[in-house]
């Protein structure tokens, strides 16, 4: 349920006249630096993406993006981009070579009358260290124990701490100092970043995925893998062994303009998820609502050309797996492009057009244990080998030695992490 958004009198980006009519607010044009935290391996999609989404200064980093924006940007970016974990828009950047030098940046780091009032709960998370400050979960608490010092200074009262629901969830991110040659010409001092985080909750829970299997594949990831494999729609695409669809339902989001800020309602309406972002203090309502209608008007029945979406094609052959997946298809608003059949993916049959398979097949981490895993491989790759040929094959593999036993040569490999496992994203080219 979206909590109500407060109104806030520091700062009236919009306001209702006499007439009751709104007002149109005044634009903001300042472009700010924000990072986004994006999945390791898909630096270069994610950067992409952001770009095409009208981002400025793009610059991919290791397990992040870094960019410029400006606020109309910025409600873009979380209702379209299908790639990023969070956007954390950066407050302050300030030299951090101590606990007490954090104390007074966090202090002086924003206006923070306007951003964090006494009624406004928080929450605040730590990334990375430096060699005094080494332990993130400490320097959070330092981060809290300023802010409220500062606030019980100037009010006479506090903030709550709410780990949940917070109305500001602040992200300190510390970076370490350089070595003597560096410091020596001043350079490579520990830095500080503090930033809002623009959505709250990750923004990879798209809010159709009540039901998952034992080992759901994050629906970020997946959007990320289907952009790596070029599918743009227009030729079949099937996964032999579909879990709780994720990867087929993503793809076809994506081809149908479907923008992964939006869930559907009980009433079948799309409406925006609630973000963070829309209790701040310059939340602008008209410039957001704007970005909604543009992000609305994506979405389509057919592909952008207006040719008719390919078969996408699913199978699974533990019924209750597949009726996790049917519900979540349904909870998506594909049902009428996604075909889901039981069955054994070793039985596949493609369409007579060929087109792109993508695969997350058990790899003996989370699922799989007692089954013969290398026996499925290669019975696999038996049935590809006869019956897929002039298709192309996306594999997620987080066990060389069972893909080994497809018997097949992967064309290209892309190192991603899933759920924390070293994986590949292979690609072969079935002949």
């Amino acid at each position: 349920m979206q909590r109500p958004l407060r109104s806030r009198t520091a700062c009236p980006q919009s306001f209702h006249g006499q007439s009751g009519v709104m007002q149109q607010p005044a634009q903001s044009s300042t472009n700010f630096d924000v990072i986004a935290v994006v999945p390791p391996g898909l630096e270069d999609a994610a950067a992409a993406e952001l770009s095409a989404l009208d981002a400025e200064e793009v610059r991919p980093l290791r397990r992040a993006v870094a960019l410029r924006t400006d606020l109309a940007g910025f409600y873009r970016l979380h209702l379209q981009a299908r790639l990023p974990f969070r956007f954390l828009r950066q407050l302050a950047r300030f030299p951090c070579a101590d606990r007490q030098a954090l104390y007074r940046g966090v202090q002086d780091a924003a206006d923070w009358p306007r951003w964090l009032p006494p009624d406004t709960s928080f929450r605040v998370d730590a990334s990375g260290s430096s060699r005094e400050l080494s332990h993130s979960h400490y320097s959070a608490l330092q981060v809290k124990n300023a802010l409220v010092d500062w606030q019980r200074q100037h009010w006479g009262e506090r903030s709550s701490v709410d780990l949940d629901d917070p109305d500001l969830s602040l992200h300190l991110h510390l970076s370490p100092g350089g070595g003597p040659r560096s410091k020596a010409r001043g350079e490579g001092q520990a830095m500080a970043v503090l930033s809002l985080d623009g959505g709250g909750a990750s923004l990879h829970r798209r809010g159709y995925r009540a039901a998952m299997g034992l080992a759901p594949l994050k629906e970020n990831l997946a959007a990320g893998l289907i952009a790596l494999s070029g599918w743009d729609g227009h030729v079949p695409l099937c996964d032999p062994l579909c879990g709780s669809g994720t990867l087929l339902i993503e793809a076809a989001a994506m081809a149908l303009g479907r923008a992964p800020g939006f869930w559907l309602e009980a009433d079948g309406q799309s409406r925006a998820r609630p973000f963070a972002l829309q209790r701040w203090p310059d939340f602008d309502p008209l410039l957001w609502q704007q970005e909604v209608t543009a992000a609305q008007a994506l979405e389509r029945r057919s592909l952008a050309d207006g040719t008719p979406l390919a078969p996408v094609i699913g199978m699974e052959r533990d019924p209750a797996v597949l009726a996790q997946a049917q519900a979540n298809v349904g909870a998506a608003g594909l049902a009428s492009w996604i075909n889901l059949r039981q069955g054994d993916g070793r039985d596949f049959e493609p369409p007579e057009q060929a087109g792109i398979l993508v695969c997350n097949p058990p790899y003996g981490e989370r699922l799989g244990e007692g089954e013969d895993l290398e026996q499925l491989y290669a019975d696999l790759g038996q049935m590809l080998k006869q019956r897929c040929g002039g298709w192309t094959l996306w594999l997620l593999s987080g066990n060389p030695e069972l893909t080994g036993a497809l018997k097949m040569k992967a064309s290209r490999k892309v190192p991603v992490s899933n759920g924390g496992l070293d994986c590949r994203w292979l690609k072969y080219e079935i002949r």
